[in-house]
Formats: structure tokens, sequence, C-alpha cells
């Protein structure tokens, strides 16, 4: 399975998606300020992992680049951007891990959920790429598959570096058995994740 997820995608999703591009457009470009605002928020709350920090910058920029281009898009096509709607997948994700711990283990939790969210986005962008009808988008979405499946590893990498490797690897795999659950209810919605 790519990415190591445990559930694929429903491909009955990307016929929503084909009939609702406007709403996956918006709900694509609020995906990438999140992922732009949780890299930040990790240098906020762990400064002084350096390693972590410097990368955190560049995502930031990349991650903003990526709104960018998806703004343009919405913009190309006559659309505006909507207002900002609950993420229903990563709402559902969040409850997983305990709440308090030790700084570590919150930013090990906190790396394992970017981790997940961008391993499911690359293989929803997958999809997009191969699936759509929409030549250019099919083009855009597999720009953007390539630097998300970098992603995924990055902080999957950080999370095995800053962690208890084997710890960190069992939490991974239940938050990937957790993770398939959740997609069972969903991939209804005309949403990256939902």
């Amino acid at each position: 399975m790519m990415l190591g997820l445990k559930l694929p995608t429903d491909p009955r999703w990307v016929n929503i998606a084909e009939k609702n591009l406007k709403e996956i457009l918006i709900d694509h470009a609020y995906c990438e300020q999140k992922a732009a605002s949780t890299a930040i928020s990790l240098i906020v709350s762990f400064p002084e992992f350096t390693e972590l920090t410097q990368a955190m910058i560049d995502l930031v920029q990349e991650e903003m680049s990526h709104f960018k281009m998806v703004h343009e898009e919405l913009l190309k096509r006559g659309y505006e951007m909507g207002r900002d709607r609950k993420d229903e997948y990563v709402l559902q994700l969040l409850k997983f891990f305990p709440k308090g711990g030790s700084r570590i283990d919150q930013m090990v939790h906190r790396l394992l959920y970017a981790a997940l969210i961008e391993a499911r986005s690359c293989e929803r962008f997958k999809l997009l790429s191969e699936e759509l009808n929409d030549k250019d988008l099919r083009i855009f979405y597999k720009k953007l598959m390539i630097s998300e499946a970098n992603h995924y590893t990055m902080f999957l990498n950080f999370a095995r570096q800053y962690g208890d490797r084997e710890q960190v690897d069992e939490k991974w795999q239940s938050l990937l058995e957790y993770e398939a659950k959740i997609m069972q209810d969903l991939s209804k919605k005309e949403s990256i994740h939902g």
C-alpha cells in the first residue's frame, strides 16, 4: 500500500471531486494554509530543535507557495475562497493521542499527525492526477503529489529522530490503523480528506 496507508481511498471519491472542483480547490487551499500554520506552530513550540526549525522554515515557504498556486487556480476559474470549513478527518485524527505527556511526546504526536495528513493528501493528489478529466488539473496535482510525498517522510523521520524509535514506530502503526477506521466513514464529500 502506498505511503503505508492501511485503507486506500474509495475510487468513487474522484467522481465526487470531479463534480465539485470548486469545493475541492477551496478546501485544498485551506489545507495548504493549515500545513503552513502547522509548520509555524512547530517552530513556535519547539524552537530549541534547530534541525526541525530549519526544515519548518523551508516548509512554511513551500506550503505558502502551494497555497498561492491553488489560490491562483481558483481565481483563474472565476472562483473565490469561501469560508473555511471544519476538516472532519483532522478532527477525528486528533482524538487518537492522549493530551499531556512530556514535551517530546507532544512533539512526536504532532509530527506523526502531520506525517499522516501529508500521506493521505499525497494519496488523494495521486488519484486526482490520474483520474480527473481536466488535463490541466491532472498536471497540477501530479506536481503537488511529488512534494507532498517528501513532506510525509520528513515528518516521520523527525518523529523517529527525536522520540524513542521503537515507541514511535509502534505509535505510527497504531495511528495508521486508527486512520483506516476513520476513512471507512469518509470519501463521501467534496473535500481533500473528507
